[in-house]
């Protein structure tokens, strides 16, 4: 196999690239997806179905991420990040969130497992705009042809940031649909079983 210029390519070396690319395709995709469903969400324009798609953008999300953390450290042939402009601003997307999420948004949390049972609190608002800002960091320098920048950022971005955000978020979502789901009165549970018994 040989580049443009007729070198030799090392068939590893090829295969290593290949792989980094398709990672990297896939977590723009899922950037992309990711970033629509919160939006969407924030517009409250379905508002039944806020905590099943948040749960699924988030899932997935997640799946993605696994990935950059399983992958050997990217290095991006710059020192320096290149300027992809200003920061967007999120504040409209997180005051958005807050107000559909109002009197579910926050939550307690073990702030690190690892070191003690320290709780802290944080938002489900707050989280899933900081993870927003993260991947969107990401494709913004995917979108502009820089494949180990965006990789390098949303791998370093995902295991120091967003990766945990998205993991305890999507856990307090988990609980909230099994409460949404099972918190039901005894007599209309009854009757659901009752239902399902029923040939």
């Amino acid at each position: 196999m040989q580049d443009d210029q007729g070198n030799d390519i090392d068939p590893a070396v090829a295969a290593e690239a290949a792989d980094l690319l398709a990672v990297a395709r896939t977590m723009a995709e899922e950037s992309r997806s990711y970033l629509s469903t919160v939006t969407e969400v924030g517009s409250g324009s379905n508002p039944e179905a806020t905590i099943p798609l948040l749960l699924l953008a988030v899932s997935d999300l997640l799946s993605a991420g696994a990935r950059l953390g399983a992958i050997q450290d990217v290095v991006p042939p710059e020192r320096y990040e290149p300027d992809v402009g200003p920061d967007p601003d999120v504040d409209p997307l997180r005051i958005a969130l807050a107000n559909v999420l109002e009197g579910l948004d926050e939550f307690a949390e073990i702030v690190d497992p690892l070191l003690g049972a320290e709780i802290g609190t944080s938002s489900i608002s707050g989280d899933l705009v900081a993870i927003a800002g993260a991947v969107a960091q990401g494709l913004r320098h995917f979108e502009a042809g820089q494949t180990l920048e965006a990789l390098w950022w949303w791998q370093f971005s995902y295991l120091s940031a967003w990766g945990e955000r998205a993991s305890s978020v999507l856990r307090v979502l988990q609980v909230l649909l099994g409460h949404l789901r099972l918190d039901v009165e005894d007599d209309v549970a009854a009757e659901a079983e009752y239902d399902a018994l029923q040939p």
